[in-house]
């Protein structure tokens, strides 16, 4: 690896002859980071979570390596653009209202035998009925298991707020639902642990905090690992074997992958490594993907202000969720402002060193969510860009 000033002067060289502002991703680190996720994921193929991607061009790249295999995707509208595409096996890890898309996905072999749509409540299946607009074709369902950890007796949870279904007998009553629908067939069991994959537990000055964190996950993942293994069994009482069981993500791959009842992992984000991941002591991946604003004032003595960079991820709203000024190193947001809409001044000593023109490199708190940012990716190999590939929003498509 690299020193951050050499990375630094590396991507300056590279995009010298593009202005500013721009996004890039390192493919050397991508490469890396996705060595990393397969060798984590301990010969267990992994599943790639476009939302932390949106860049058919590095979903293609990503899926030409061992140890990958399908796309789980966000919005049907995505899964059906995807498969037209030619990706053949695109799983949606969220349930849907798009009548349109499924009146599509009901009515072309293609498509329906490359899509899967999620489903915890038998009111989607009639939603998915409603809609189907004459359209014959099965359709492929995914049952998925909530995987918060509750506490004291249910008083405490702690966990994304997703599926409804959380005890085996409950996915088991939901299969029948499905098997007793004709044009329906269950293929697959999902259960995201966003509160161990998405969590990080190191957290830089709060070793309390970080020590109450793993104690959480280390319980959490004890607990899920039984009531998941319960589920699928269960699951297959009623619909015989699964295609796939899903699990996982970037921050638990290697505890996901050793869950027998696991067939296959989930990750995206550890590609990119956005700084929101950072902060955990199983894995270090390398920053591949960064954003570059141009140097436009120097109001003072120590500050800069660059154009544009307010580019807030998702999540609850707070300090973690902005971009960090990462290169030069030292620089930080000006409290009193934050990330600006049309501009951003930044403090600190590397501030007097900086002219107009020059780049702050940034990194975004979440993966993907860069992309809705920018139209295009310029890759970049050593000191060079090799290519520049179009991200979602650049083909047109913005799904969300």
């Amino acid at each position: 690896m690299t020193s951050p000033a050499a990375d630094r002067a590396r991507y300056d060289r590279a995009t010298a002859h593009l202005d500013a502002p721009l996004a890039i991703v390192d493919l050397d680190a991508f490469d890396a980071n996705a060595d990393d996720l397969v060798r984590r994921a301990g010969g267990k193929p992994i599943r790639v979570a476009s939302k932390s991607v949106r860049c058919r061009t590095l979903l293609e790249r990503v899926l030409a390596r061992p140890g990958f295999a399908g796309i789980m995707s966000y919005t049907l509208a995505e899964s059906l653009w995807l498969a037209r595409s030619g990706f053949e096996d695109v799983l949606l890890a969220y349930p849907s209202a798009d009548r349109t898309g499924f009146a599509e996905l009901a009515s072309d072999p293609k498509l329906a035998r490359a899509v899967t749509v999620m489903v915890d409540d038998p009111a989607q299946l009639e939603l998915i009925d409603h809609a189907r607009d004459g359209g014959t074709e099965e359709i492929r369902v995914c049952l998925e298991l909530d995987t918060a950890l509750h506490l004291l007796g249910g008083l405490v949870r702690v966990g994304a707020r997703r599926s409804p279904m959380r005890e085996p007998a409950q996915l088991a009553a939901m299969a029948r639902a499905v098997t007793a629908r004709p044009g329906f067939r269950v293929v697959g069991l999902m259960g995201y642990e966003g509160h161990v994959a998405g969590v990080g537990d190191s957290l830089t000055g709060r070793p309390l905090r970080s020590r109450a964190i793993r104690l959480m996950q280390a319980t959490a993942r004890k607990e899920l690992a039984v009531r998941r293994a319960e589920t699928v069994r269960a699951v297959r009482e009623v619909v015989g074997e699964l295609e796939f069981v899903n699990g996982g993500g970037t921050g638990s791959v290697q505890q996901t992958a050793a869950e027998h009842a696991v067939t296959e992992i989930a990750a995206g984000s550890g590609l990119y490594v956005p700084r929101l991941f950072d902060n955990y002591t199983s894995f270090r991946g390398r920053p591949a993907a960064l954003f570059a604003q141009p140097v436009v004032r120097r109001p003072g003595v120590g500050v800069i202000t660059v154009l544009g960079g307010g580019y807030p991820a998702s999540g609850a709203a707070g300090a973690d969720r902005l971009p960090q000024p990462y290169l030069p190193q030292g620089l930080r947001y000006d409290p009193q402002e934050g990330a600006g809409e049309v501009q951003t001044p930044l403090l600190g000593a590397p501030a007097d060193d900086l002219r107009i023109g020059d780049r702050v490199w940034f990194r975004h708190a979440k993966a993907g969510e860069l992309c809705e940012r920018f139209d295009a990716l310029h890759l970049v190999e050593g000191d060079r860009v090799t290519a520049t590939a179009p991200t979602y929003r650049g083909e047109g498509r913005t799904f969300l």
